[in-house]
């Protein structure tokens, strides 16, 4: 069997007990839907052996704006989703009921926008089964990490971009931070209650090691020079604040003056409502 791991118990709360399948499928649904009025378009991209649900918008050349960014494109990374149905029972489909980084993507009016879904969520009908440890011990495995990177290199290639900016919700911090040490066109990343240090995490919570899975923090000073901004909630019982300090002041911004505490967000309520007045903060170079 495998190892019960991080985030196996806490994903619970917010996975198996809160829906019923049909009212898990009609909010993944809901979610299509809204990237769809966003002016989003659906992709699925082969990378590494993987399948990922892709979505983007990118605003025609003549349109684009120097002021919103015109050679960059910011690209999101979902969170770990709905890995677990139960405290030691693996889900057969882990596409989360409520696809946070979507959410956040579609409120940002940036001029390229994209969006990855993790191993195995949202499905094809005709995609081959993905390996459940992939949403679990292996959900930050150089694997994962070489399919996020090859799928960002194409969609960074049909924007027309130069650069990337790179957001990451929960474990997609984690991945957004593993994906940076690998390149030299990250303009910027900034992490939503961002897994950054799954170690310290495990032991927070009293869980099994995420095994063949790499630690963010190892990589934390190889990512210094790139300007950032960890964005934690304050009634987040999931992702407290200590696992980004740790990982900031590995990087040496000892003042943690990259993460920024959002009053009155849990782990997963409260940040797409106020996404837009987030994106205005500035990126920290403190840590450099």
């Amino acid at each position: 069997m495998l190892k019960r791991c991080c985030m196996s118990v806490i994903l619970l709360v917010f996975a198996s007990g809160c829906a019923t399948m049909p009212e898990f499928m009609d909010r993944a649904y809901d979610a299509h839907k809204r990237a769809r009025q966003a002016g989003f378009d659906k992709e699925y991209i082969k990378a590494s052996g993987f399948e990922l649900m892709t979505y983007r918008r990118f605003t025609p050349l003549e349109e684009k704006s120097s002021l919103t960014g015109s050679e960059t494109i910011r690209i999101y990374i979902e969170g770990d989703g709905r890995a677990w149905e139960a405290r030691s029972r693996l889900s057969d489909d882990p596409t989360p009921s409520d696809p946070i980084a979507l959410g956040l993507a579609t409120v940002d009016s940036f001029d390229s926008v994209a969006y990855i879904a993790r191993p195995g969520q949202f499905p094809s009908p005709d995609s081959t089964a993905c390996d459940p440890t992939y949403w679990s011990v292996r959900r930050f495995s150089p694997e994962v990490v070489d399919a996020l990177d090859k799928t960002i290199d194409i969609l960074k290639n049909k924007s027309g971009a130069k650069n990337v900016e790179l957001v990451g919700y929960s474990g997609g911090g984690a991945l957004c931070v593993l994906v940076a040490a690998r390149r030299s066109d990250i303009a910027g990343i900034r992490t939503v209650a961002g897994n950054l240090d799954p170690k310290l995490l495990c032991n927070y919570h009293n869980v099994s090691q995420l095994d063949g899975s790499m630690n963010p923090l190892d990589v934390a000073q190889d990512i210094a020079r790139i300007p950032q901004r960890h964005f934690i909630g304050s009634k987040d019982k999931i992702v407290p604040s200590s696992i980004a300090e740790s990982f900031v002041k590995k990087e040496g911004d000892t003042n943690c003056e990259s993460i920024t505490i959002v009053d009155g967000t849990t782990h997963k309520d409260g940040w797409i409502e106020r996404w837009e007045e987030l994106l205005s903060i500035p990126l920290s170079t403190d840590h450099k």
